[in-house]
């Protein structure tokens, strides 16, 4: 009997310390939580910004909004493909914004994203600017956006990025964060968001979307007219669409009332 006791006792602390082990392997480590997410970030927003930029500059004759809709989409669907599982993939302060309004990011990592973001934008500018040739550079801005010069301007342009941008954050926030409608096809979707507001809407705002990639080539080319649009028109599309999915078109877990 003493045996059996003594087995049994032997069994149930071999099975703790199983449960024990396996608890501290799932608990993901300090650098795996607040930094890798941040550096994904500044990677992720470099290349994309890199290759949206490179893209602009290097704009074939003829092709119109065509190479830069379909270098920016692509680039950042494959971006969020690469990158997604290890920060979400948002490389854009008002993805992260509206991210967090829905619940899908912390509080503490909302300032460092955006951080890594425009670093990551300012490294993409930058790169754009060592590799292409001055004259195309200076003809492009760099990139920048520059299609605002008059005040009669600014409500269209203003209005374009909000609903192009809302359009963008919430493909974000229901195709990958929302339990109901979350898809393994969030990153082909979201760049596809991405060419598509830019075929419609680059005559109208350049269809930036992302006061990343408006600041990082606009501080290495030194162009900032009209640059407030660029953040203004994003980060209330990022208020709009936390708004919306946490008042009326979240699931159980997301909506605030109604539950």
């Amino acid at each position: 009997l003493m045996a059996t006791a003594e087995s049994s006792f032997s069994s149930m602390k071999e099975v703790m310390v199983d449960v024990d082990s396996k608890q501290q392997r799932a608990k993901p480590h300090w650098y795996e939580r607040y930094v890798q997410p941040c550096v994904a970030e500044l990677l992720g927003s470099a290349l994309f910004i890199f290759i949206g930029c490179l893209s602009v500059v290097e704009d074939a004759s003829g092709t119109g909004r065509l190479q830069p809709a379909l270098a920016h989409g692509l680039a950042l669907g494959l971006t969020i493909a690469i990158l997604g599982n290890i920060s979400g993939g948002h490389f854009n302060p008002a993805v992260s914004l509206g991210v967090w309004l829905v619940g899908g990011l912390n509080i503490t990592m909302l300032i460092p994203y955006w951080i890594s973001q425009l670093c990551g934008g300012i490294i993409g500018a930058s790169l754009t600017k060592a590799v292409t040739m001055d004259e195309h550079y200076a003809n492009a801005t760099g990139g920048a956006f520059s299609g605002v010069v008059a005040d009669e301007q600014i409500p269209s342009v203003l209005v374009g990025e909000i609903v192009m941008t809302t359009f963008l954050v919430l493909a974000v926030c229901m195709g990958a964060i929302n339990e109901e409608t979350k898809t393994p096809l969030a990153p082909f979707c979201i760049g596809l968001t991405v060419t598509v507001d830019i075929l419609a809407g680059g005559a109208i705002s350049g269809a930036c979307m992302n006061p990343a990639r408006a600041f990082g080539p606009a501080l290495v080319a030194n162009y900032w007219d009209y640059h407030w649009v660029y953040w203004v028109g994003p980060m209330l599309a990022g208020l709009l669409v936390g708004a919306l999915v946490r008042l009326l078109i979240g699931d159980r877990t997301t909506r605030l009332f109604l539950k």
